[in-house]
Formats: C-alpha cells, sequence, structure tokens
C-alpha cells in the first residue's frame, strides 16, 4: 500500500494532556449546543422547530438566485429554497415564526405569481411541521445517537475487551459533540441531514478507531516487555500511512460534494469533512491514550498493595 510519510516515530503518547485540554473545550461546546438546541435558541431547521414547506413546480426552469432575492425583498429572509434536477422544482421551506403559520404558503404563492408572472407554476404539495412533532424529531434523533454509542461499546467491548469499547464510545460522541458545537459556533442550521451525516460520522470514525485498535491488540501480545506507551505510538505509527490516505480520499470526495453537491448537500458535507478532520484526530489521540490512561491507572492500582506490603 502506499505509504506516503514511510516509517514514523511520532509520540502520541506524550501529546494526550494536550490533547485532552483540546478535546475537553470541543465537548463543551457541543453540550453547550445540545443545551440550546434543547431551549430551541440554536439555528434550527423546520425539522426541529417547526415551519411550512411548499413545493413548485414551473413552466420553465427558474433561476435560484432570482428566487432568494424574491424571498428576501418579500419578508422572507430565512426561508430555504432549494431547487431540484432539471430547474422547474422548486421547494421553499420556511421555518416557524411567531405566532401561527397559517397562509404561509399561500403567501409564497403570491410572491411567486407577483414576482415571475412569466412563469406560471402549479403547487406539487405543502408540508406543515408543528413544535410537538419538532420536540419529537430532537428526541429520536438523541435516542439514534444513544443507541450508536451503546451498540459501539458492545461490539468492541466483544472484539477487543471492555475498556477498549468504552474508549471507542468516548472517542465517538467526542467527534458527535465536536461537529455539533462546530455547527452551532458557526450558527449553521441544524437539521436531520445533520443528524444523518453524525451518524454516519461516528461509522467512519469507529472504523478507523477498530484499525487503531486492532494493530495495539496484535502488537500487546507480541511485544509484551516493551511499555505500553511504547506499543501505543508503535502500533499507531505503523497505521498512520493508512489513515492518513484513507481521510484524503474521504476528503476529496466530500469537497466535490461541498464544491459541487449545490446547496442541499453544502451542510452536509461540511458536517462530513469537519467530522472526517476530528475523527481521524480522535483515533489517535482520544481513543488510544484513554485506553493507555486505564490501563496505567489499573496496573498502578495492583501494585499499590504489593508496595504497601514490602514497605510494611
Amino acid at each position: 500500500m502506499i505509504e506516503i510519510l514511510g516509517k514514523t516515530k511520532v509520540d502520541f503518547v506524550a501529546w494526550r494532556r494536550t490533547a485532552f485540554a483540546v478535546s475537553t473545550v470541543l465537548c463543551l461546546l457541543g453540550i453547550i449546543s445540545i443545551v440550546q438546541i434543547g431551549r430551541g435558541a440554536a439555528n434550527l431547521g423546520i425539522d426541529f422547530a417547526g415551519g411550512t414547506s411548499v413545493q413548485l413546480k414551473f413552466s420553465k426552469p427558474v433561476d435560484l438566485g432570482q428566487v432568494r432575492t424574491l424571498l428576501a425583498e418579500s419578508g422572507l429572509k430565512d426561508s430555504e429554497p432549494q431547487q431540484f434536477a432539471g430547474g422547474d422544482r422548486i421547494m421553499v421551506r420556511l421555518k416557524r415564526a411567531e405566532g401561527s403559520q397559517a397562509g404561509m404558503a399561500q403567501r409564497v404563492q403570491d410572491i411567486f405569481s407577483k414576482g415571475l408572472p412569466d412563469n406560471p407554476f402549479v403547487v406539487e404539495g405543502t408540508n406543515e411541521v408543528g413544535p410537538a412533532i419538532g420536540k419529537d424529531l430532537q428526541k429520536a434523533a438523541l435516542w439514534a445517537i444513544t443507541i450508536s454509542m451503546i451498540g459501539i461499546i458492545a461490539y468492541i467491548g466483544w472484539r477487543f475487551e471492555f475498556k477498549f469499547g468504552v474508549a471507542a464510545a468516548i472517542a465517538t460522541l467526542h467527534d458527535v459533540l465536536a461537529v455539533l458545537g462546530f455547527f452551532y459556533v458557526l450558527n449553521r442550521e441544524i437539521t436531520l441531514l445533520i443528524v444523518t451525516a453524525l451518524l454516519t460520522l461516528a461509522g467512519y470514525s469507529l472504523t478507523d478507531t477498530v484499525v487503531v485498535f486492532d494493530r495495539i491488540r496484535e502488537n500487546l501480545r507480541g511485544r509484551r516487555k516493551e511499555s505500553l506507551g511504547d506499543v501505543i505510538n508503535m502500533s499507531i505509527n505503523e497505521v498512520l500511512s493508512r489513515t492518513i490516505v484513507t481521510s484524503l480520499t474521504v476528503l476529496l470526495v466530500l469537497l466535490a460534494l461541498f464544491i459541487l453537491g449545490g446547496e442541499v448537500l453544502h451542510d452536509f458535507s461540511l458536517a462530513l469533512i469537519a467530522g472526517v478532520c476530528i475523527g481521524t484526530y480522535s483515533s489517535w489521540f482520544v481513543a488510544s491514550p484513554i485506553v493507555y490512561e486505564w490501563r496505567t491507572w489499573e496496573r498502578a492500582k495492583l501494585k499499590a498493595p504489593v508496595k504497601a506490603k514490602a514497605k510494611g
């Protein structure tokens, strides 16, 4: 396989304290974002906050920029117009404003009737998401992430050992919180598509972590006389080129989606780009150092009674 770095000797374990400090900040941002989402204070899409969507089919293709201008000039600056393949179909998503949503679909129709008089349209469908449904979707999203974390602990614990499973779950949760906090700080809209990106990220991060853990397990069996820190550093360095090549390959695809995928995939691809970078970092500086700290603590605990007896 391609080894773009050759043999490396990076001391990842030595950087664990700094990495833990950085990761604590990232996780705190994620926790703050979850609290704000629960309070409804974050930039939530209509999936969570409630609102109305209207899908229109025009007789001729329309310019999406012109659609945005018409909506903004009519007082709907926070609307989300999306254009489908062919250019003649538009979906306008409107967040729930203060008060009633009644008449919002008709208002959108009036805007286009006056703004695009030479391009008649038909309404293909309207959909309204109430605040109660939005709350249910928030709970469902949290349950999906929680169940995935439990599944990770069970799988890694069965394949390796329990402490590896907990470390992998913490690293994966760290990645999810970091990306969520990243979106909150940038005031990007949080929708069900972003939740989909977070679950996709969890799978990617887990795969990357398993590769590192698998090499650590192999080296622990064959190098019992070496220190745990040396074994972990050696294992990560051995798969370093593989991890970087994999991450760069995925990032190239995601950058193509981000640049060429259009407005619909923009935030989705951005979440995955941030997630791949953070997930690669966490497999090196979060998951493995947690195993190191846990095993070191266990060994120190076992040696403590022995030392006490020797002194006695």
